[in-house]
Order: structure tokens, then C-alpha cells, then sequence
């Protein structure tokens, strides 16, 4: 392969190309064949529920692991070959923040940026940027030990940042954090990836925060791909909900509703019928179903599945 200093080769608008990646732990296939691309410059969210797979593939994109089958490039490079270039042009927050809690918020910066060989003005430049944007800088001398696991995940996100990466791989950066933090978090990520241009790999069991961060998702369940795209195109494939408000929405017309061979199903609620839809089904012959059945319907709404039905549904229909 040419070496090349920009960071992508051939595939340039790919940061992660992988084909048919597989790796076995003895009789265990942990992945199973995955075959992704991931633009460069976006947030790609990597979603599964525990044991899918999703660290196993962070490890053999930093070439931390050997692949047991199939290929894979990262930045334009092979990572059978040049795992150690790959991972001095990356940045990964993992399962541990990777803080030294004796050390000041400042000096942990600081450690990193000299293992890094960033020039000294350059560096506390960086440092000074990197904790503005997070709101640290004014407590960037106390030990990092007293702070709270919030403020530490944004000083191990600064870090992961810190050298300027072309990719960033976060493996639940938002786990164990209050609803608040975890929403300060995702704000710091989600503007300091805006400004950097960086791509980030994330992993997470927040479908909302995929939903809100990502442009593009895959689903992963025991190392198989399950799917891939916009979470727009995932939430289209999943089932839609309807609600009926009206008068007269009794048993006989939830009846007529359930043998529909488009409706998944039916439940009454303070004078509202909720109707869960099979994918691309549509309200207008269900609402003259239910007028035909005697209901006086004052009001219909519908609402398209969210991430997190669609990754359920995916999960069930894996089983």
C-alpha cells in the first residue's frame, strides 16, 4: 500500500473500511464477517447490547487484535500492517478514562501532549483550547482525583482529543453519568466534533444519544451486522404508531382493528386507541375501518418509530 501523510488512500472518503471481519475467541465468533464503511468527518454510531462485539471491533481497528478472517483500513492504512502508524494518528477513550487522579488536570494534559512529542507552545496552546471548551480551564490545576466522574470523562474526551486525531473511537463515553452530565457531555462532543472535523467511533447504549449525535448507525448482535444507515432510514424501517382519540372506540372495533393484517397491535387508553404498525403501513384504511365501525374519531396522529424500537425489533427478530 502507498504511504501517504493526508489520511486516507484510495478510498478517501472512507476513515473505516472493513470486509468480512472475523475474530474468534477459541470456539467463540465474536465477529462474524462485518463489512462496514465509515465517511470520514462524521459521528458513526456502533450500537449492540452487551457482548454484541462492539469492543472486540474497536481492538481490531487499532490493530490491538488479530482478525481471524477478512481485512480491514483505518485512515487509508492496512491494519494488519501498520497498526502502530494507525493508532498514533487516532485517539480512543475506552473502557477506562486513563486519568492520573494525583496528578492536576493540567499536568495529566500535559503528560499526554509530551507522549505525543507535541512542541511545548503548541502544547499548552492545545491544553488551554481543549479545557476552555469543556468549562475546565478555571479548575485545571486541581487534583483530578476530587473531581466528579463527569468532569473526568470530559478531561478524557479532551485527552483522546488532545493531538489533534483524525479519528477518535469513544467506547460509552456517557456511561455512569447523571442524566445532566451525560447531556453537558454530549453538547462538548457534539461541538468540539463540529469544529475539529474529526470522525468518532462511537459506541453507546443510548439509542437517543445516537439518534441525536450520529449520522450514520449499524446495529450489531452476537458479531453479526443487523443494520446499517441515517437513523431516518432505520426509524422508516421500523413499525409506526398511530393514535385514534374519539368516542365509541370499544372492543368491536379494536377487534375489526387487530385482524388487519397490517396492525402489530392495539391498546385503549383514557378514550385513545394506540395502533402499532407493520413497516410502510398506512392510517387512512384503519381510521375508515374504525368509522365504518361505528366510531366517532375526533382527532388521528402518527408517529414514526423511534431508534430505539427499531433496535429492539432488530434484536427480537435476531432471536
Amino acid at each position: 500500500m502507498q504511504e501517504l501523510e493526508s489520511p486516507l488512500s484510495s478510498r478517501s472518503r472512507y476513515a473505516i473500511h472493513t470486509d468480512g471481519l472475523t475474530r474468534n475467541f477459541g470456539p467463540l465468533r465474536a465477529l462474524d464477517g462485518l463489512t462496514i464503511d465509515v465517511p470520514a468527518g462524521i459521528v458513526f454510531g456502533f450500537l449492540g447490547p452487551n457482548g454484541s462485539g462492539k469492543t472486540t471491533t474497536i481492538r481490531l481497528l487499532l490493530g490491538l487484535l488479530e482478525a481471524n478472517g477478512g481485512r480491514a483500513e483505518v485512515l487509508g492504512r492496512d491494519v494488519a500492517r501498520d497498526g502502530a502508524a494507525i493508532r498514533e494518528r487516532c485517539g480512543a477513550l475506552l473502557e477506562h478514562h486513563g486519568l492520573y487522579e494525583r496528578l492536576s488536570a493540567e499536568d495529566n494534559l500535559d503528560f499526554y501532549g509530551r507522549a505525543w512529542k507535541m512542541p511545548a507552545p503548541a502544547r499548552a496552546a492545545r491544553i488551554r483550547e481543549l479545557l476552555e471548551h469543556v468549562g475546565l480551564w478555571d479548575r485545571r490545576r486541581e487534583l483530578v482525583g476530587n473531581w466528579s466522574r463527569g468532569m473526568k470523562q470530559k478531561l478524557a474526551v479532551a485527552r483522546a482529543l488532545l493531538h489533534r486525531p483524525a479519528l477518535v473511537f469513544l467506547d460509552e463515553p456517557t456511561a455512569g453519568l447523571d442524566p445532566v452530565a451525560a447531556a453537558a457531555l454530549r453538547a462538548d462532543l457534539e461541538a468540539l466534533v463540529s469544529s475539529e472535523g474529526t470522525t468518532v467511533f462511537l459506541t453507546t447504549h443510548n439509542l437517543n444519544e445516537a439518534e441525536r449525535l450520529c449520522s450514520l448507525v449499524a446495529v450489531i448482535r452476537a458479531g453479526k451486522l443487523l443494520a446499517v444507515g441515517h437513523p431516518d432510514s432505520l426509524r422508516a424501517r421500523g413499525s409506526g404508531r398511530i393514535e385514534i382519540t374519539g368516542r365509541n372506540l370499544g372492543e368491536g372495533v379494536m377487534a375489526a382493528l387487530r385482524a388487519r393484517p397490517e396492525v402489530r397491535s392495539v391498546a385503549a387508553s383514557n378514550g385513545r386507541l394506540q395502533v402499532e404498525l407493520e413497516t410502510g403501513a398506512g392510517a387512512a384504511t384503519l381510521v375508515s375501518l374504525v368509522v365504518a365501525g361505528g366510531g366517532l374519531v375526533d382527532e388521528v396522529r402518527r408517529e414514526q418509530a423511534s431508534l430505539e424500537d427499531v433496535f429492539l425489533t432488530l434484536m427480537e427478530e435476531e432471536r
